[in-house]
């Protein structure tokens, strides 16, 4: 598999996003284990997860503990050398509100969840740790400079920002300075919000991670919408959303993806983006999609 660059780390271009394997509507632990099985044994080095994924009203860090057993029970390779990027500061909220998200940014906190994190995946030290989401009531800097303590004390190995706007970004970078070395937001065709981040991301050096990336390709008004990823995928015989995770490869050479997954089939599948080259026909058609005024 093609690999990019993740600070200290050459990862998959396609890498396993396992969010899906904890909260609602996951498959069951066996299956969870055999699909990050299957992504290693394809050659995914580098697995997402963070501590708040879970079902409400069972105990955090379920991601945590199942990527532990997977790493543990995989005979296919070193599993000592699979990069493994958590979060701290997003958490599934009060019982009382199910599937309901909440934010807790204060240093103490982001501390206390990274040592957590170390047990939970058995670790002496974090290989990735992100602040996950933003606290509006504490200063970003005073958040950010959470991470670099722990960087500091050799807790964790290299500090990603998630869900930030150009300004955040700039304050985690002033901060963690060569500490930070990638941010993580939603960005879709049908998500615009962070094109900005995105190019921001490469002007500062940093690899730039998406999630969500097929967002809005499967709705109804899809087809419509976006015709010439349906009809690219048509035409190479692929999935459409496996050809939204080589086009955004295709915007730059420090983006990395990390499609979710809760099946050995899919996650194969979306491993195959990372080989898919577009032309540059076809990847002006796809940015035609998403950015029709500019390309008119």
């Amino acid at each position: 598999m093609k690999t990019r660059r993740i600070g200290p780390y050459s990862v998959g271009a396609v890498s396993v996003g396992a969010m899906r394997l904890s909260i609602e509507g996951r498959p069951g632990r066996e299956q969870a284990v055999q699909t990050i099985h299957a992504a290693l044994d394809a050659g995914a080095n580098m697995i997402d997860t963070a501590y708040g994924y879970r079902i409400p009203g069972e105990p955090e860090a379920h991601n945590h503990r199942l990527i532990r057993q997977a790493l543990e029970t995989w005979e296919g390779g070193d599993s000592t050398a699979v990069v493994v990027a958590t979060k701290g500061g997003h958490l599934r909220a009060a019982e009382d509100r199910p599937g309901r998200w909440s934010q807790n940014g204060h240093p103490d906190h982001l501390k206390l969840v990274a040592e957590w994190s170390l047990g939970d995946l058995g670790v002496e030290a974090l290989d990735l740790y992100y602040y996950h989401r933003p606290d509006l009531n504490v200063p970003y800097a005073d958040s950010a400079g959470a991470l670099k303590d722990l960087y500091d004390a050799g807790l964790i190995k290299a500090a990603g920002v998630s869900n930030v706007n150009p300004d955040q970004l700039r304050i985690a970078h002033e901060v963690l300075g060569d500490a930070l070395v990638v941010v993580q937001n939603h960005f879709s065709p049908a998500h615009r919000a962070s094109d900005a981040v995105l190019e921001l991301s490469g002007e500062l050096g940093l690899a730039f991670i998406p999630y969500h990336s097929a967002g809005g390709l499967a709705a109804p008004d899809g087809p419509a919408r976006f015709g010439a990823f349906h009809r690219i995928a048509a035409e190479r015989q692929i999935t459409v959303q496996r050809l939204a995770l080589a086009w955004q490869l295709a915007l730059g050479d420090h983006v990395v993806t990390i499609p979710g997954t809760s099946r050995p089939a899919s996650i194969l599948d979306s491993l195959k983006a990372a080989d898919d080259a577009l032309s540059p026909a076809e990847l002006a058609a796809l940015n035609a999609d998403v950015w029709p005024a500019e390309s008119a």
